[in-house]
């Protein structure tokens, strides 16, 4: 097991220095046009592909990196670089993390090489969860999947929204309920392999931020897949179901349902990106500071500034030490105890929001244009306290592990 540490080891250094170049020569002067065009910027992904960062090969090392630091730096650095485009890049991981968390070992090296592709050919995937009426209340999802015992097929039925890569993906992870008795228990996660008839793309939303990340409803009609596209297999699914009827009925230990798997898994790697995007704010308003001249002097000489630039350093640094101790909690098979995975994602999102407002007002008017990229960074921060558990959803996951209350 390894042990907690604050520093990178060399192999580390050297892929964060990797993905800061990336970020800064490729991923940066994109960003404005790519914001502007409120499209996926597949040119981007396709650089990201041919040096080797969007891939299941690079992805795979960072995840198994033993110290568990491997997925929060790489997300610090490429959300440094831009939000939007960054998770145009980052956005397959949330699918292929639904299936390394629900699905058989021969699901995971079958479908998430697909979701990815190659340099030549690059794909996305696509993770579809939330519901036009179930975002935060995954117990009110409606999507439904249906079993056909004489095809052996499930037959899915529903609407999905929010999807980052809603369908412009080829491999779509879908979360239906298969009982709906047993609210968010009965739910299970079903791989919909490319070109599968009924699935098709519903409104693509125009954001407020990340607008260079595709985000749309996922329709589905009588879309009908094999068995073996269940996450985990119908044999693991009966006896978690017949778990979580006998533990109803007896008011026992609750049964982790697909969703919140994965979402458990990702969250303190949102928080690493809510980490970059602030501190791509701070570094861009200290700059301003210290160049800035008023009353003839930078403006950082005051007191006014000087606190506030303060105040966004050292919030930075609390949210990445939390984000960093998650991670390799995660990596390390550590309980969370005291729901540390919400807990990093909460702080550093709440913290993006803040800093990145700080670093408008410190640049004054200038913040306030788009000829400062503050601006874009400010309406980006506001998607982490809202997407993957919003922030009043994470306070709840915290008070009710501390209290030891069951988290529906």
């Amino acid at each position: 097991m390894a042990e907690f540490t604050l520093e990178l080891n060399d192999d580390q250094k050297q892929v964060r220095d990797w993905l800061h170049g990336f970020a800064a020569d490729v991923i940066r002067p994109a960003a404005s046009e790519w914001d502007e065009r409120e499209e996926t910027p597949w040119p981007v992904i396709q650089e990201a592909a041919k040096v080797g960062i969007y891939s299941l090969d690079f992805y795979a090392q960072q995840f198994f990196d033993p110290t568990g630091l491997g997925i929060p730096m790489a997300m610090e650095e490429l959300f440094w670089g831009d939000a939007g485009i960054a998770l145009s890049i980052v956005g397959t991981g949330l699918a292929a993390v639904g299936v390394l968390a629900n699905g058989t070992e021969e699901q995971i090296g079958t479908w998430i090489p697909q979701m990815y592709g190659d340099a030549d050919d690059v794909k996305v995937a696509a993770f579809c969860s939330s519901e036009p009426d179930a975002g935060s209340d995954v117990a009110s999802m409606r999507t439904r999947a249906v079993y056909d015992q004489a095809k052996d097929e499930w037959v899915l039925n529903g609407t999905k929204t929010w999807a980052t890569n809603g369908g412009i993906a080829g491999v779509h992870v879908v979360v239906a309920v298969v009982d709906a008795e047993l609210g968010s228990k009965g739910h299970a996660s079903f791989i919909v392999p490319p070109n599968t008839p009924g699935l098709s793309q519903g409104q693509k939303f125009k954001k407020h931020g990340i607008r260079a990340s595709h985000t749309a409803e996922v329709v589905l009609e009588d879309v009908r897949v094999p068995g073996h596209c269940l996450l985990g297999g119908k044999e693991k699914l009966d006896q978690r179901l017949a778990r979580a009827r006998e533990r109803a009925s007896s008011g026992g230990e609750r049964v982790k349902n697909a969703a919140m798997a994965t979402f458990e898994a990702s969250r303190p790697a949102v928080g690493a990106m809510a980490v970059g995007t602030a501190r791509a704010a701070y570094e861009v308003a200290l700059d301003y500071a210290k160049t800035r001249t008023q009353f003839g002097r930078p403006i950082i000489d005051n007191q006014g500034i000087a606190f506030q630039l303060a105040d966004m350093r050292t919030q930075i640094d609390a949210a990445r030490l939390l984000v960093w101790r998650a991670s390799w909690m995660a990596t390390t098979g550590k309980q969370f105890t005291s729901a540390e995975g919400s807990m990093s994602k909460l702080y550093a999102s709440e913290t993006a929001k803040k800093v990145t407002a700080q670093a408008v007002q410190i640049l004054g008017g200038n913040g306030f244009t788009r000829e400062y990229p503050v601006e874009r960074m400010h309406r980006d921060a506001a998607i982490y306290t809202i997407f993957e558990g919003t922030s009043e959803i994470q306070r709840l996951v915290i008070a009710r592990t501390l209290s030891g209350m069951p988290i529906r």
